[in-house]
């Protein structure tokens, strides 16, 4: 596997930049960390996500107070059974030795899948899809999701917790698409 990088900004970023304060993440949306999401996501090899947060947890200089992830509806957690970005965050939170919240959001909307969506669609998609469900203390979060496409997922949730009071908020994943693809 490849090493860990701290993304560096893209052009768009630099125009308008990101709630969040850094981005980590493996590597690209391409092979071989495409195919190991597509095992883990789609295939159910649970086993990977070991080895994927050990790649992940490189380095992240700095612990975040909490690890929390991109949650699912319910109704599509019902049909897949699980959701993948909990199942990174809870070996990252072991590996970190810090806490994880299963409660901090709330994925209030069944929306199509972001899959294949460009940047404009899949914030439409998401306006009012999520909730933040109880106040926080903490001032440094980390939300972790599988793969970061546009960022728009991302920026729903850090707008939340901004207007909460966390003042510093970095997101983890295992990929994220080439700046040249604005979908996977």
């Amino acid at each position: 596997m490849k090493t860990l990088t701290i993304t560096p900004q893209c052009g768009e970023c630099l125009r308008r930049p990101p709630l969040w304060s850094r981005l980590y993440c493996v590597g690209d949306y391409q092979p071989p960390l495409s195919h190991y999401i597509h095992q883990f996501k789609y295939q159910k090899q649970f086993w990977l996500a070991k080895p994927l947060i050990a790649q992940l947890n490189q380095n992240i200089d700095k612990k975040p107070e909490l690890i929390t992830y991109v949650p699912l509806h319910w109704k599509r957690y019902l049909h897949r059974g699980f959701n993948q970005s909990e199942l990174l965050a809870t070996q990252l939170s072991r590996t970190l030795k810090v806490p994880i919240s299963n409660t901090l959001f709330t994925r209030t909307k069944s929306t199509p899948q972001q899959n294949g969506l460009n940047k404009q669609l899949r914030q439409q998609n998401l306006r009012k899809a999520f909730r933040l469900n109880h106040p926080l203390k903490q001032k440094h979060i980390a939300i972790i999701d599988d793969v970061v496409t546009t960022g728009s997922t991302t920026h729903h949730l850090c707008k939340l917790l901004l207007e909460a009071g966390v003042e510093k908020i970095d997101i983890y994943c295992i990929c994220r698409t080439p700046e040249t693809d604005n979908t996977i």
